[in-house]
């Protein structure tokens, strides 16, 4: 008989064994060893129907295909700009890539994007040597102007957004900060009043810090509201 070895969010160590049985399958962070289930790191289990997986607790951010990224352009060559989202390896922002307009060679790239600026950019591409590739081209996708950045585990990144959105939504209508999150675990913040910016960065490093805990949108709402 299949049975989960473990309570729902229940921190584990790499070799513990989770569930048994092959009612249950194997997805991120869980090893098959025959009719067991096992953690292959330290994190948090999370049932999803059928399928058992775990959340890691710390990590470095690992570039996909498709994430939303923020970084910053740390270089402009003749075929565009090069971004550092904070990776191992810097990205590269191709002149095709990097407007939705048609960019000339000959144009200064500097009207697009400078040194310094901060970018909300799309993984279009990662090679097997990691080398990766950024798009301007889609919604949302834009030069962040002001505003403040902050860093988080990128682990911790889904725990900040939340089911839905919910998290973010709710950390932006208390504070009336626009927020930005990047999968890289960098996060955009501005607000009109540098006391609200204060308490969204408090409020995500709150969800970063107590990420494990159970009831925490209840928790980060009363931090919210209080004075």
């Amino acid at each position: 008989m299949s049975k989960i070895l473990v309570k729902e969010r229940e921190i584990v160590v790499p070799g513990e064994i989770v569930a048994e049985g092959m009612d249950y399958l194997p997805a991120k962070g869980i090893l098959r060893e025959g009719e067991r289930l096992i953690a292959s790191q330290i994190g948090m289990i999370n049932v999803e129907g059928r399928l058992v997986k775990l959340i890691p607790l710390t990590g470095s951010y690992s570039p996909k295909r498709d994430d939303l990224v923020i970084g910053n352009v740390v270089n402009i060559t003749f075929s565009g700009w090069i971004v550092d989202i904070g990776h191992s390896n810097l990205s590269m922002l191709s002149l095709k890539d990097g407007s939705n307009d048609f960019i000339e060679k000959t144009a200064d790239l500097t009207q697009y994007y400078d040194f310094n600026d901060v970018i909300i950019a799309k993984i279009t591409n990662v090679t097997k040597s990691n080398a990766i590739d950024l798009s301007m081209k889609g919604p949302g996708l834009m030069k962040l102007i002001g505003g403040i950045i902050i860093d988080i585990d990128s682990t911790k990144v889904p725990r900040v957004i939340g089911k839905q959105g919910s998290m973010i939504t709710l950390i932006k209508t208390k504070t009336n900060c626009k927020i930005m999150v990047g999968q890289n675990g960098k996060i955009w913040i501005k607000g009109e009043d540098p006391k609200m910016e204060l308490k969204a960065i408090e409020a995500i490093e709150l969800v970063e810090r107590e990420s494990h805990i159970e009831g925490l949108t209840q928790i980060v709402e009363k931090f919210l509201e209080s004075k």
